[in-house]
């Protein structure tokens, strides 16, 4: 029997192939084997929120993932975005507020997200807080320049 990690790289394989049944078939083997493997169940909430949308069973997955491993970043991140999806505001800033408390979690990203947050919601002036708190926090070009672009979004926004 492999070990898990190799398991779990080639259900990443199988994901980027879109071979998303296989990949699921695997990553159900190692949870199995491993209940509490955050990679994982990470992996599966990312399937079950973008290929079969059943949310329930990602949101739960994201919570597995974040309970095996508090430190692992990317569950909250994709939380984060399901509950941005599904307009439930007051989840998105629960795991927001528990996330920009973490190590390695993308602080950039989370403010985004409370950015769309905000900026769905039409408080626009407070989205431009948070697209302005990303910036600051983030070091990747390509990302700063689409958070300039939703400012520029909100400032237009507010004057319809």
């Amino acid at each position: 029997m492999h070990n898990w990690e190799d398991i779990y790289l080639e259900a990443e394989e199988a994901i980027r192939n879109a071979n998303y049944l296989q990949a699921k078939q695997l990553l159900e083997n190692i949870i199995l084997e491993e209940p509490a493997t955050a990679q994982a169940h990470n992996s599966l909430g990312w399937l079950y929120r973008t290929q079969f949308d059943d949310y329930a069973r990602a949101e739960n997955h994201y919570k597995a993932a974040i309970k095996s491993n508090a430190q692992y970043p990317h569950a909250y991140i994709n939380l984060i975005v399901l509950y941005t999806n599904l307009e439930q505001w007051d989840k998105a800033r629960d795991i927001a507020a528990t996330a920009l408390h973490r190590p390695l979690v993308d602080k950039a990203l989370i403010n985004y997200r409370l950015g769309i947050l905000e900026e769905y919601n039409q408080n626009f002036d407070e989205a431009i807080v948070f697209y302005k708190k990303a910036i600051k926090l983030c070091l990747n070009f390509d990302s700063i320049e689409d958070y300039k672009r939703a400012i520029s979004n909100c400032e237009y926004k507010a004057t319809l």
